[in-house]
């Protein structure tokens, strides 16, 4: 049974009329043992008082960014001190206008300034009328953020605040308990003092200055895996291809184009990491010449001579250590599970996570995956079609189970 018990939590309560909701979520979180910090906004404030947020969190709630008296001049990093201390970071109700904030790194108030700080999960529990929640910009935004591994709720249908009805109403409260305590299972940190090494995204191989070979991945799920193994308290180094994504600051990036480099840093980063996950799309093969300068087009074909690249994982086998963990990612349209246990045979994988790109919702450049992850000693399982984020906490726990 999933507890709350003196687990941390931060609840961000943004300006809008189902802000009444969040004192009802309090209530339970500190009914289930949860110690809950509550940070409002100016805003907020107009729809629900400080006091009663207060009294039913025990603790001091936070709106300003400075003190009113200013008085002296004593330093305070609260935002910083409070960011370090939380299991988990909520915002219920989170505003059209408080989602663009985060999005686009705005903090201008407490509560924005206290996620830009945050080392935990973020769980965002919108609330909105119906258009405003429906529209291109917000939705973007959501969409923007899932794939930086922001937890969200999303709204229900229902009754709305202008009389409307339609989608937009906030989730309930037994709702966002149980989603936050679905997050607090994989949010503990079990892998403190974890060294994890990821390759992630595609990789380039030029023909010429202007054009490559290259692959559909973007990155996403290597990314996702980088979050969850952070928030999980391990130590984290990504290698990664071209993407145009970004991590947090303490995650450390190192950033390749070729197959090669990609093997070259691995090499440098693998005597040093305790699991490693290999979850970058590299090509199987390069051009054998690149051009120095473009290749013009003609009348006559063009040939292109392949040869192959070296195998990252079989490299890297030959130097494992015996208390080393090392994952692979097998992508294949036909015979999965026969094709990618040969692979994890060959190349010495403690497991070894399938897809099927042609699956609905699962692949390449989509922010969901469906799995199946099999290990060493035959033991197979499926999961169904998830958030990649999510799909990143049960490879992990699949990681965890090794050991025991």
């Amino acid at each position: 049974m999933i507890t709350l018990k003196t687990k941390k939590i931060i609840l961000g309560v943004s300006g809008g009329i189902a802000a009444y909701k969040s004192c009802y979520l309090v209530r339970e979180l500190v009914k289930l043992g949860a110690e809950v910090r509550v940070v409002m906004t100016p805003s907020a404030c107009e729809f629900i008082s400080p006091l009663t947020f207060s009294t039913l969190s025990r603790n001091e709630v936070i709106v300003n960014i400075f003190p009113e008296k200013k008085v002296n001049t004593k330093t305070s990093t609260w935002h910083i001190d409070l960011a370090r201390w939380a299991d988990l970071f909520v915002i219920a109700p989170a505003t059209v206008n408080t989602i663009a904030k985060i999005k686009n790194g705005i903090a201008d108030n407490a509560l924005t300034t206290l996620v830009s700080a945050r080392r935990c999960p973020l769980l965002i529990v919108p609330a909105a009328d119906e258009d405003m929640y429906l529209s291109q910009s917000n939705q973007k935004n959501i969409a923007d953020l899932k794939l930086q591994g922001v937890y969200f709720l999303e709204t229900e249908y229902g009754e709305l605040a202008s009389g409307l009805t339609g989608f937009g109403r906030m989730a309930e409260v037994d709702l966002i308990v149980e989603k936050i305590k679905s997050i607090i299972s994989n949010s503990h940190k079990d892998y403190l003092k974890k060294k994890i090494l990821i390759t992630s995204g595609p990789t380039y191989e030029p023909i010429d200055p202007v054009r490559f070979i290259g692959n559909r991945s973007s990155g996403k799920m290597g990314q996702a895996l980088a979050l969850a193994a952070f928030y999980r308290g391990a130590d984290v180094t990504v290698i990664t291809g071209p993407t145009h994504l970004s991590y947090p600051s303490q995650i450390k990036v190192i950033k390749v184009k070729t197959a090669d480099e990609m093997l070259d840093a691995v090499k440098k980063q693998f005597p040093k990491c305790h699991i490693f996950i290999s979850a970058a799309a590299v090509a199987d093969y390069k051009p054998k010449k690149v051009s120095p300068s473009k290749l013009k087009k003609n009348k006559t074909k063009l040939t292109i001579e392949l040869i192959e690249n070296k195998d990252i994982l079989k490299e890297i086998s030959k130097s494992k250590k015996r208390n080393q963990i090392v994952v692979g990612f097998s992508v294949e349209t036909e015979n999965e599970i026969s094709n990618s246990k040969e692979k994890l045979i060959k190349k010495k994988l403690d497991l070894i996570v399938i897809n099927n790109p042609l699956r609905e919702g699962a692949g390449f450049e989509v922010d969901t995956n469906q799995i199946y992850i099999l290990r060493k000693d035959g033991t197979l399982k499926q999961f169904p079609k998830k958030f990649k984020i999510d799909v990143a906490n049960d490879i992990l726990n699949e990681i965890k189970n090794l050991n025991e």
